[in-house]
């Protein structure tokens, strides 16, 4: 009889790909990590890890167990929630990891609708990337994380993960005042703005199927493991309209829209790599072309948008995320082809718990509510 913990503890050392960091998210020394490990392969009789530089991998046997772990773990998940339901019902704590922008238009509203509607349940907010928010939900330490699709991102297939698209936005080029850019026309932005939609499709259906590793930031250790591809970018799901800019009869806003390829060349101003934008961005110059060279870091948006009026380079940035900074000394342009992609996403198994059906459905009309008052 195979140990679910061991189990866990064995999808806990795929995540992270080190004994130590799978020790330091299940709350456990690395020596009882070790121990775990040992066990459960005396309990299969087969080798489950072997040595990849300074980390471990799993060997194909440890990849058909770590199959069969998730979905043990996803019908643990759903008993636990079958029994919660009709033992306690909706009373109880929620824990949510999300970015800060998403924060501000979904999350929040959602808790003010969700103390009217289930005092019983009480919701606790904790600011985190993406890519952190997913590990988290993953490690246990939230119940659900509100995050965007990226590179490194789990797929939407996988077998460990619940998810729920809430909605989609264009990114728009930051500009100093006074830069080139401002004023000029591309010959052919008439047809990329036309072909939008389409084009962010295509790079991403492209490129899903190169996977890359994810960096972390400065000073925080890598999370995950190796890059995975995007989940399907043609899904009907996604197909919501682009959200329009927010003042475009203002100066700020007014101009041509642009094509990535003009920005090849530019001094960029942007997040750090791990950051689920970072990617975005450097997937749509990929796609485009070049590399983007970024001079300036930043997770804030506010910050770069800063950085921007000081003349230090040009960024692109989530069409909703400005909507919180000084635009001032910046000149704004809608730009053909990224977006950034919001979903909500629980343990498998875990988004029948009475605790969270009525979050996340609450979540969903928040999203709802944000696409048609931008509309």
């Amino acid at each position: 009889m195979i140990d679910t913990r061991r189990l866990r503890t064995l999808r806990a050392v795929a995540d992270h790909r080190t004994v130590t960091a799978a020790a330091a998210a299940l709350h456990l020394t690395p020596s009882a990590v070790s121990q775990q490990l040992v066990a459960l392969e005396h309990e299969v009789g087969h080798r489950l890890l072997e040595r990849d530089g300074r980390g471990v991998r799993l060997t194909s046997v440890g990849r058909i167990l770590l199959g069969h772990a998730n979905e043990v773990l996803a019908q643990l998940e759903r008993a636990g929630a079958d029994i919660a339901a009709y033992t306690t019902g909706t009373a109880g704590e929620v824990k949510v990891a999300s970015f800060a922008t998403a924060i501000g238009l979904v999350v929040a509203p959602a808790v003010g609708t969700l103390r009217d509607k289930e005092p019983g349940i009480q919701v606790r907010v904790l600011d985190a990337e993406g890519d952190q928010s997913l590990t988290m939900v993953l490690d246990g330490v939230v119940d659900v994380a509100v995050a965007v699709e990226y590179r490194g991102a789990p797929a939407e297939d996988d077998r460990r993960l619940s998810r729920i698209p809430l909605y989609s936005e264009p990114f728009d080029v930051v500009l100093p005042r006074g830069h080139a850019l401002a004023d000029r026309i591309p010959a052919d932005v008439g047809q990329a703005l036309a072909d939008a939609d389409h084009s962010a499709t295509a790079f991403s259906a492209t490129d899903a199927r190169n996977t890359l590793p994810t960096p972390g930031r400065p000073g925080t250790p890598a999370t995950g493991g190796p890059g995975l591809p995007l989940a399907d970018p043609t899904d009907e799901t996604w197909r919501s309209p682009s959200l329009p800019l927010a003042d475009p009869t203002g100066e700020t806003w007014s101009g041509p829209g642009l094509s990535v390829a003009d920005l090849a060349g530019e001094t960029w101003i942007g997040p750090y790599p791990g950051n689920p934008c970072h990617d975005v961005i450097a997937l749509a110059c990929e796609h485009a072309g070049f590399t983007p060279e970024f001079a300036h870091s930043s997770d804030d948006f506010s910050a770069v948008v800063a950085l921007a009026a000081a003349g230090a380079g040009v960024a692109m940035v989530p069409r909703l995320a400005l909507r919180a900074a000084d635009l001032s000394g910046v000149v704004i342009r809608p730009v053909a082809g990224p977006e950034r992609r919001v979903f909500a996403a629980v343990r498998r198994g875990a988004e029948r718990h009475p605790l969270l059906v009525p979050l996340l459905d609450i979540l969903q009309d928040a999203a709802s509510a944000l696409r048609h008052t931008s509309a």
